[in-house]
């Protein structure tokens, strides 16, 4: 990937299935020419201040701040001053955006227009910076849950009043019980499998959120935070029958040895070597 000069820098992830596309970058001199994009384009600036013209007016978004393009909105792009911006940009395909408002909206399709260019709301740009970290390397389903939440957040917060949706279904306490306990069963069942979103909400006879919603009021974690919880502790029994990191990386569904890794620290505070040579 080329980079830009000096204190200028890039970096970009597509996820597999092509629904959404980040970028995060800091630049100081570089100025974007007019352009549009064929997505729902979200950018979280982090730091310093950026002008742009969309829509007719110029407009400016610093720290914390979030620039929303519609499809086939021209803009452009430049720093406001002499500092620079670091800012994270998410590109999102509009059928995903469609198929998460209309599983949320009792299957009616809207398409989320965004009237002002730049929302102030600390809870879409969180959400955006979650999805953000999501890529590259997360699982199918915990993009799947990342993406559904920045939209539902997105479409709450700033789109057009004839788009906005209803908060969304909630299950009665017994009803949500046994949604989660289909769930888990087939999370227990096929834990290395990549199972999305869509194959948890089959198994449990309702949309997607209602299961995120479910699961998550029944165990406190969300339905990937669960299958990553469930693959740690496999790959703890394989580690210490004295399989390697990168078989047992493979072995139960981890994208390699290093993002194994990754979680095991995160999670226990000690590599999966320094686990395995204990263990034995």
């Amino acid at each position: 990937m080329a980079q830009p000069g000096g204190d200028e820098w890039v970096r970009y992830w597509r996820s597999p299935d092509g629904r959404v596309e980040a970028m995060h970058a800091r630049f100081c001199t570089h100025a974007y020419h007019r352009h549009s994009h064929e997505t729902y384009s979200f950018g979280v600036t982090e730091a310093g201040v950026q002008s742009f013209r969309c829509r007719g007016g110029e407009h400016t978004s610093a720290a914390g701040m979030v620039m929303a393009f519609n499809p086939d909105d021209p803009h452009d792009g430049h720093t406001a001053d002499r500092e620079g911006f670091t800012y994270r940009m998410v590109h999102i395909v509009p059928d995903a955006v469609e198929e998460v408002l209309a599983e949320s909206t009792g299957g009616r399709r809207r398409m989320p227009l965004f009237a002002l260019p730049v929302i102030r709301d600390k809870s879409v740009a969180r959400s955006l910076r979650r999805l953000h970290a999501a890529l590259p390397d997360s699982t199918p389903l915990e993009l799947d849950e990342r993406l559904g939440a920045a939209v539902l957040a997105l479409a709450r917060s700033a789109s057009t009043a004839a788009t906005r949706g209803p908060a969304g279904e909630r299950l009665p306490a017994p009803a949500a019980a046994q949604v989660a306990g289909r769930v888990r069963a087939l999370l227990d069942e096929a834990s290395a499998e990549d199972l999305g979103a869509a194959e948890l909400a089959a198994a449990a006879g309702c949309s997607r959120y209602v299961v995120y919603r479910a699961f998550e009021a029944v165990h406190g974690l969300a339905p990937s935070e669960y299958q990553r919880q469930r693959r740690l502790r496999t790959a703890r029994s394989l580690l210490a029958a004295g399989h390697g990191a990168a078989e047992v990386a493979a072995v139960v569904g981890f994208a390699d040895q290093a993002h194994l890794t990754r979680w095991f620290v995160r999670s226990f505070g000690l590599t999966p070597g320094t686990y395995a040579r204990a263990a034995r």
